[in-house]
């Protein structure tokens, strides 16, 4: 059995980096992936796709990668579920990214000539943004994949 996905698109919002208990670097961020055809209108389509990267790399994301950076990665496709604060079930299709690329060269993307520091949150901490629709990291450590 496979399952591997390979994306190139662009960050719809800065990353939010956050750590497990354990003190391991998770960041989740959603990619931008624009579709290979135009819809009726002649306009171009995208998909939003939430992905998830650990430790290292995650750490790298959230200060290397910003609103609109262009990225490529590699991983694999999950889904999962849970109550959602209504009582309703939720389910979630993410991938998890082994391996993500920087495909713009630093001084391509505006203020960001230095990396920004993010302040380490713990998972499962409301993340301080607009956009509410993802719901907060529930991991515990028999979920982790190592």
């Amino acid at each position: 059995m496979m399952n591997r996905v390979v994306l190139v698109g662009r960050l719809t919002k800065d990353p939010e980096l956050r750590y497990t208990p354990n003190g391991v670097a998770v960041a989740t961020f959603r990619l931008a992936v624009n579709r290979p055809f135009t819809n009726q209108q002649g306009e171009n389509e995208a998909d939003f796709i939430n992905c998830i990267v650990w430790r290292r790399t995650a750490e790298n994301v959230a200060n290397y990668l910003k609103k609109g950076s262009l990225a490529g990665l590699e991983g694999r496709i999950q889904t999962r579920n849970f109550d959602g604060q209504d009582g309703k079930r939720v389910f979630m299709t993410e991938v998890v990214a082994d391996n993500v690329q920087f495909l713009e060269p630093r001084s391509s993307q505006p203020d960001n000539s230095h990396p920004q520091t993010k302040q380490k949150q713990p998972v499962g901490a409301q993340p301080n943004t607009e956009e509410k629709d993802m719901e907060p990291i529930d991991i515990s450590d028999d979920d982790l994949p190592f």
